[in-house]
């Protein structure tokens, strides 16, 4: 239910799929658009009736321990103020939005539509909305009980015939349809209360001139709601008024918006104010909705199966709420929206249009605007929010189109097709861009007025969205295919809305507008191009300074009082400036919180960056950057009500990051006005309350100036000379609280706010400040290091010398600057947001340390869990950086802190030398007493993290240790981090998995794949060592090298049949602890011949992993993924992998009803091989947060019982276990110690393929050196199991079951910290109850199942289980509709596991017909050969390891097959093999990870051949934007009839050329030939017939990895024999 933008389904040149114009030639006919997003669990798979003769199983295997925790509402009113008080909004002090509140509401649905094109009404659109919505029952949940749904509902016209009929039986006459207005109301149950709401409602209309003609009780069947909604269950009325005065439709809709807001308000104040919900009130449109499942809402409301029932039109609407209790209110469609997605961006869309309400005016509302504030409400959902923004603009005169267009701009910059053929759309969105920042994040749309209904989709398109045509001219768009059963004969046409598009439909005229048509109508409205021509302003770039401004000791006082280290300057802005990027590191980030450390820290480095996991994605910033920008608008923001051409008088940057020059040219714009405010403050009266005077006289001036007229407020700490006694108020604070003033003043529109500072210089920096307000920053002190750097003789030297690339001092400032972008966009990307402008003053950021008065003053609405520093402790800090530049004996150098490197005497490192040496003495000697040793050392290290501040108590006596559970025992509860093989070398990779099976624990493949002889135990050792492998040692009989838990991650590499069902468990890596939000990277030295081979690609080539994206991203594609997963390994259970950070509970949540068996949370300090600086050290948070709001959560919706918790993240002993125990974990992840204890030493070069004793090396010297072997491991986790025991029998438990979730058994230790003794950990003390089940009855429950699936019964026919059996051939024909997901996984599954993924020979010849669900023919494996007649839905094809797959529509089609889009998005993703042949088009992101399959497709949407690395693809048709990004190995040939192709091209990596080479002519002719035999494509004949005509047309686009293969060079052609493959790879 969040936003996105919109599909590009109808653009002709824009590839994919030819203008419709006979899709919507007529003006009769139904418009039947279905949009769903969402595939939940298959909890009841119900088939509809008479669809097939299995119906009617409850699939589901769930325990019905409904939890008796009732699913509380909101204490708040869902419309409450956003303060929670009851003030007029008269008076302009604002309140900021609380993240809390924010992120408690997370969800993503199944959405759709019907219109009729003649505006006729009937009750079949209705019968057909609620069939459809029936159909997408796998898109929503359930909760706890398996029976309250979380929301579903419908949007018609009103049904005046039923309500006429009403009003006659109770005496009254019929309604005068132009002239009433229906309300539908949920009231409160309690019979007084209720009839108070109703005296407020009636006053209220009465007031305002309105006759209440009377009340009617919804008719509804309460026998069929689930128990937790019962409990909720509103009373249901409608009340009909009569609007006397006005005689316009609109002037009718506005007078009734102004009565909803005006009772609203008045109902805010009473104690049944939250349970007052209008669902609409509306003189066109009625909406039925409640805490319903889809299929039930028909028969809740009677009306709904009345007759008389009739619409031209119906939005449908299905709910996946993350969050644990959906309430009835926040079921859709909302009053005007039916939303799927996720918006990323609220919490900033809600500071922002909470400060615009001073400014907003319109004719429209005669001097009534401030009666219909707020147009806000952090405590409702994103979708509710957005409702009330669209509704605001329509109702103020704007048409829906364009309320969307301005909301949900399309990624117009850059766009082909866009800017050459209507550049006026351009303009529009120009023009708006300054205005109103995006509402950004996945989201499929659907609208209506009443008398426009339409849908549209966000910018990236990541959002299914389908539509098809009917020789009755009816229209279906929806986002499965195959929700209402369809005579595929009498369908005329077949499409997709592809990203940032829209079409509409206009109910009287009865016209259909598509994309290009609706937003050409709204952009010629007004002279948008002459406005932005005359009034926006662009800053052109100035060059950089070429010489340093001041002295090198100058230079190094600045630095030291504004707190830089050694490290920022040679590892940080030395990094950037030379390479043009952000430094790389290793190992996670193992030092204290900057709250815990003794060592003074920057402001910033109490934040972490939030990141987008399971509710919504990350998006790709380094391959599908083309829907991101940093553009930048300064000025005033008008009234965005009035459009007129002084609205677009502002300036606009190309990007945040201003040097010394661009600064200078905006000072100098007049109509700016530009003020500059100094940011000192004056110690001499003492620090206590200094600095909070210095933030309030600064807030004053900034005050002052707006008001005196200055649109831009430069906050500068730039001095001549630096004072001892007024050192600068840190930047980030000074940012913080000019926004957060601005904003409550109600003056926040009227100006931006530009930093002018010398404390600035990372990319995390530049984010927190443009996070927190700033819309540019002059990082001037960081440019300064910079040519001082390029000046210096070291660096001369060295360039002289050839050491390092020559780079001139201006390219010096332009790498560093580039540096800063690149990396904005990768923490933008994390969040899944593309537009810095909507990144700005979205605060989306985490705060672990501060204390609420700093919070509230600069930082107001984010997330400070654990308290912290006050703002005098703060003024110390930033005192003890000053202090530095003026004391007599002043370094000659900077300090090194020692934050990212280990040293001497720098900040404490948890994995520290000394540590790593009593670890391996330990181990190593299997002594007792060493291992005491360790436990010391930890023991009294400084504070490192959370837990060290809490110490265990009891309310028991002690018992004797041989009570206790045993270690055997405990271990078993133990697993090892997901490295992956590639990252650390093989020794390591075997001698860990082989250690944790001897324990009976679980090590984890990581990403990779696995050898397949690991899987067999071993049989052949000798003396220690084995020929199988031969190069560990220690090994013995019995030992087994394979993984128990195997993982899943965005790169699929290594991913095949045989490796699923190899599987004990799977993991899904959503996220990983160092590097939250984003993808990995294996460097290509990293990849040898044999990693090589495992993840099928290319040695030597870099592997790059793109962040969790293409199917999973949304709650309800994660649900899809374990379905995946349990089809074709039912045995193994499967673990969502997560990273701490506020709002995981209703992620958790989430993970949990999508079926999940295992949520893993994993803690900001875990390792990695590789990742940016920045990634390790500010994104993520600490373990005990994130493990306590995950248990909690889940104890409170009732689904704790459903799943194990696993916890990991720094884990180095028993006491980390007892704790994590007490927390609420079952299972306890060790990942850098295991590697310790293996034999790494901490060197911190992993990224560099050096090791020095090959634990993360490939090279195969180092490896020789590799110390470690099996024993050693098995020793540590017995030390750490008999450690547990000894705390276990000093608290007087004998079993760690009994432990588990009891946070009573904490208690906070008596330790003064360094700085602040403000810490609260009451949140990890707290407790809302245990679970009922004790953890090891959790733990051995039966793996979650998929319910009845149709390969069930495939596998139970004689003919296939024998042809499985004995390797036969076997042809079989069945019927498939859309809720029959992952066919054929389950099949894949029995033949991989019983031959692996070639050694079968037999041939399983199964034809299906109809519309496939989501995942269809996933994991294939060679002998079985798939046919589709019909249509599929997305994910066809995942991970097929072989085989082949047909799908073609049936034989009498009323469309043309090629110009249909026939499979949906991320077709073929991870494919290991096999080949594919569809007769139409694929949608979005086809073939992306392909590493073998081969292709023929007939055209296909966005990012083809993404990160594809073997394998062949052919295209006869259009393809989208953005092709053969990531591209690293395989070929691809598309046909490109009309000259559109290159500039759709991605051409980083590949070379695109005609198809010359003989050997590339024939692999062309024989695919296309293939084709042909099998799907009877039209297409391919005509080429075939034409050969010599269309091969000029094609193009090979084809990476460096094969330049020299057969195929794509005629010279290699002439050195090879002659011989003539099909297959390249």
């Amino acid at each position: 239910m969040a936003l996105h933008s919109l599909p590009k389904i109808l653009y002709c040149s824009n590839g994919g799929v030819p203008k419709p114009r006979s899709l919507f030639a007529t003006t009769d006919g139904i418009l039947l658009v279905d949009f769903l997003g969402l595939p939940s669990k298959p909890k009841r798979a119900r088939r509809r009736i008479g669809l097939s003769s299995y119906k009617g199983f409850r699939g589901f295997s769930v325990d019905k321990t409904v939890s008796s925790i009732k699913a509380v509402v909101d204490v708040e009113h869902v419309n409450s103020s956003t303060s929670g008080e009851s003030h007029s909004y008269d008076d302009v002090q604002q309140q900021v939005v609380k993240l809390e509140d924010i992120i408690a509401e997370r969800g993503a649905c199944g959405v759709g539509f019907i219109a009729n094109l003649d505006n006729k009404e009937s009750h079949q659109i209705i019968k057909d909305a609620l069939m459809a919505l029936g159909c997408m029952e796998h898109r929503g949940a359930c909760g706890a009980d398996n029976d309250s749904g979380d929301g579903a509902g419908i949007m018609s016209k009103i049904p005046w015939e039923l309500f006429d009929n009403w009003a006659i039986e109770q005496g009254l006459a019929p309604f005068d349809k132009l002239h009433t207005g229906v309300g539908m109301v949920f009231l409160p149950t309690d019979s007084i209360l209720m009839e108070e709401a109703k005296k407020v409602i009636v006053n209220t209309f009465t007031q305002e001139g309105l006759e209440v003609i009377g009340w009617r009780s919804v008719p509804i069947n309460a026998s069929i709601v689930g128990h937790y909604a019962k409990e909720t269950l509103p009373n249901i009325q409608q009340i009909f008024v009569r609007i006397a005065e006005e005689e316009n439709v609109d002037d009718i809709e506005r007078e009734l918006y102004i009565c909803r807001k005006l009772i609203e308000r008045a109902s805010r104040s009473e104690s049944w104010g939250n349970d007052l919900y209008f669902c609409s009130l509306s003189n066109q449109t009625i909406v039925y909705k409640g805490m319903l499942r889809s299929e039930v809402l028909g028969m809740f409301y009677n009306d709904l199966q009345s007759e008389l029932y009739k619409s031209p039109f119906a939005i449908y609407h299905r709910r996946y709420s993350t969050n644990t209790n959906p309430r009835w209110p926040l079921a859709q469609p909302m009053r005007f929206l039916g939303h799927n997605g996720e918006i990323n961006t609220i919490q900033g869309n809600l500071n922002w249009m909470q400060s615009r309400e001073s400014s907003l005016k319109s004719l429209v509302w005669r001097g009534r605007e401030s009666e219909i504030r707020p147009y806000g409400n952090p405590k409702a959902s994103d979708s509710a929010n957005l409702d009330s923004a669209a509704e605001l603009l329509i109702r103020s005169g704007r048409s829906p189109e364009e309320a969307l267009m301005i909301l949900v701009p399309e990624a117009y910059k850059n766009h082909p097709t866009l800017m050459i053929k209507y550049p006026e759309v351009a303009d529009f969105y120009d023009y708006y861009k300054g205005q109103m920042e995006a509402w950004d994040g996945p989201a499929l749309l659907l609208f209506s007025d009443g008398k426009t209904v339409g849908a549209c989709l966000d910018r990236n398109g990541l959002r299914p969205a389908r539509y098809w045509r009917t020789i009755d001219n009816v229209v279906y768009v929806a986002s499965e295919v195959g929700v209402l059963p369809m005579d595929e004969s009498k369908i005329t046409m077949k499409g997709r809305l592809g990203p940032g598009m829209m079409i509409s439909v206009n109910l009287p005229s009865g016209q259909v507008f598509e994309n290009t048509e609706v937003k050409k109508r709204v952009a010629l409205s007004n002279p948008y191009g002459k406005w932005v021509k005359d009034n926006l302003r662009p800053i052109k770039s100035e060059n950089f300074l070429s010489s340093a401004v001041l002295d090198n000791e100058t230079i190094l006082r600045r630095q030291q009082a504004f707190g830089y280290s050694s490290e920022d300057v040679q590892m940080v802005i030395e990094t950037m400036a030379s390479q043009g990027k952000e430094p790389t590191f290793c190992m996670g980030d193992d030092i204290p919180l900057a709250v815990l450390s003794r060592k003074p820290h920057m402001l910033y480095d109490y934040f972490k960056q939030r990141f987008a996991q399971v509710t919504n994605p990350a998006i790709d910033p380094l391959r599908e950057g083309l829907v991101m920008s940093l553009e930048v608008n300064l000025g005033k923001r008008g009234n965005i009500l009035e459009v007129g051409p002084e609205n677009a008088s502002q300036v606009i940057l190309s990007n945040p990051v201003l040097n010394e020059r661009e600064l200078e040219t905006l000072l100098d714009d007049p109509l700016l006005k530009p003020q500059v405010l100094p940011i000192f403050f004056d110690i001499r009266k003492g620090v206590e309350g200094s600095l909070r005077k210095a933030l309030q006289r600064l807030c004053e001036s900034a005050d002052e100036a707006v008001r005196n007229g200055s649109q831009l407020l430069v906050l500068s700490d730039r001095s001549d000379e630096l004072e001892p006694t007024r050192p600068a108020i840190p930047i980030l604070l000074a940012v913080g609280a000019v926004h957060q003033h601005l904003i409550q003043n109600g003056l926040r529109m009227t100006a931006s706010i530009v930093a002018d500072t010398a404390q600035c210089f990372s990319t995390h920096q530049f984010a927190c400040l443009i996070g927190f307000g700033a819309s540019a920053v002059c990082p001037y002190l960081a440019l300064e290091t910079c040519r001082q750097w390029r000046l210096s003789n070291k660096t001369v030297n060295l360039m002289r010398n050839g050491k390092m690339p020559t780079v001139t001092i201006e390219q010096a400032q332009k790498n560093f600057c580039k540096a800063v972008k690149t990396g904005l966009l990768k923490i933008l990307s994390k969040m899944g947001i593309s537009l810095l402008s909507s990144y700005c003053g979205a605060q989306i950021f985490e705060i672990y340390g501060l204390g609420m008065d700093v919070v509230d003053i600069a930082f107001c609405g984010s997330v400070s869990s654990i308290g912290g520093l006050t703002l005098d402790e703060l003024a110390r800090e930033t005192l003890s950086f000053w202090v530095k530049a003026f004391s007599q004996d002043t370094a000659k150098r900077l300090e090194n802190f020692g934050f990212i490197q280990f040293r001497p005497g720098g900040e404490y490192h948890g994995n520290n030398p000394e540590m790593s040496k009593m670890l391996h003495k330990a181990v190593r000697e299997k002594s007792e007493t060493a291992y005491a040793m360790y436990q010391q050392h930890l023991a009294n290290r400084p504070v490192n993290v959370l837990r060290d501040l809490l110490e265990f108590k009891s309310d028991r006596s002690p018992i004797p240790l041989g009570k206790v559970e045993s270690a055997a025992s405990i271990v078993q509860r133990f697993c090892t981090g997901g490295m992956s093989l590639g990252a650390i070398s093989r020794e390591t990779h075997e001698a860990i998995a082989i250690a944790m099976n001897r324990l009976g624990g679980k090590s984890n493949s990581g990403e990779g794949g696995e050898d397949p002889i690991r899987w067999r135990p071993l049989t052949d050792v000798v003396d220690g060592y084995s020929p199988t492998l031969p190069h560990l040692k220690g090994l013995q009989n019995g030992d087994t090298a394979t993984s128990a838990i195997k993982q899943v991650a965005s790169g699929r590499f290594g991913v095949t049949p045989t490796f699923l069902v190899n599987a004990d468990q799977l993991e899904i890596k959503i996220a990983q602890g160092a590097k939250p939000g984003e993808g990995g990277q294996l460097p290509g030295k990293k990849v040898s011949a044999y990693i090589a081979r495992l993840r099928n690609s290319k040695p030597g080539v870099p592997l790059i992993s793109p962040p969790p994206h293409h199917d999973i991203y949304s709650i309800e594609d994660l649900a899809q993924l374990i379905f995946d997963l349990h089809q074709v390994n039912p045995k193994a259970k499967v673990s969502v992998k997560l990273v701490a950070e506020a709002g995981i509970g209703t992620v958790a949540s989430g993970v949990a009803k999508g079926n999940a068996d295992i949520i893993q949370i994993s803690g900001h300090d875990g390792g990695t091989g590789a990742s940016p600086v920045s990634s390790i050290k500010h994104a993520g948070g600490p373990w005990e947060l994130g493990l306590t709001e995950a248990h909690q959560a889940l104890i409170k919706n009732g689904l704790r019982e459903r799943v194990i918790l696993r916890v990991d993240g720094g884990f180095k002993s028993g006491i980390d276990v007892l704790m994590a125990s007490a927390m609420g974990a079952d299972e306890y992840g060790f990942g850098s110690v295991a590697m310790i204890a293996t034999g790494c030493i901490m060197a911190r070069i992993c990224h560099t393929n050096n090791c020095p004793v090959g634990v993360a090396s490939q090279r195969e010297e180092l490896r020789a050196r590799f110390p470690g072997v099996p024993g050693d491991l098995v020793n540590f986790f017995f030390n750490v199991a008999e450690e547990v025991r000894g705390l276990m029998a000093q608290l007087g438990y004998e079993k760690l079951d009994d432990v588990i979730g009891r946070t009573d058994l904490l208690r906070p230790k008596d330790i003064s910290l360094m700085k602040t003794q403000h810490l609260d950990l009451g949140y990890i003390l707290s407790s809302v109850g245990l679970p009922k089940l004790k953890s090891t009855a959790i733990r051995n429950k039966e793996t979650h199942i998929n319910g009845p699936v149709l390969d069930d019964k495939l596998l139970l026919d004689p003919e296939i289980a024998d042809a499985i059996e004995n390797e036969k051939v076997v042809n079989k024909t069945i019927q498939i509709y859309n809720v029959d997901r992952a066919v054929c996984g389950r099949i894949a599954g029995v033949v991989a596991k019983k031959y692996g993924d070639t050694g079968f020979a037999g041939q399983l010849n199964i034809t299906f017909s109809g519309s496939a669900g989501q995942s269809f023919a996933c994991f294939l494996t060679p002998g079985m050969n798939i046919r589709l007649v019909g249509e599929a839905n997305d994910y066809v094809g995942k991970g097929m390891a072989g085989g082949e797959l047909v799908v073609t529509p049936v034989e009498s089609t009323g469309f043309c097959p090629e110009d249909a889009t026939i499979v949906g998005n991320t077709c073929l993703y991870g494919a290991t093999g096999g080949q594919i042949f569809v007769r139409g088009k694929a949608g979005e992101r086809f073939a992306v990870r392909n590493s073998l399959a081969q292709a023929v497709v007939e055209g296909t949407g966005d990012h083809c051949c993404e990160y594809m690395t073997g394998g062949c693809v052919v295209v006869l048709g259009k393809v989208g934007r953005n092709v053969a990004a990531g591209m690293t190995g395989g070929l691809a040939y598309i046909l490109d009839e009309d000259d559109t192709l290159l500039p759709k091209v991605n051409k980083e990596i590949v070379k695109i050329q005609r198809v010359t080479a003989p050997v590339g002519q024939m692999q062309l002719k024989n695919l296309i030939e293939a084709h042909i035999e099998k799907t009877g494509s039209s297409k391919g004949a005509a080429i075939l017939k034409e050969w010599d005509r269309y091969l000029p047309l094609f193009w090979q686009l084809v990476p460096p990895s094969e330049e020299d293969t057969p195929e794509a060079s005629a010279v290699s052609e002439q050195k090879s024999t002659g011989q003539v493959t099909l297959q390249s790879a």
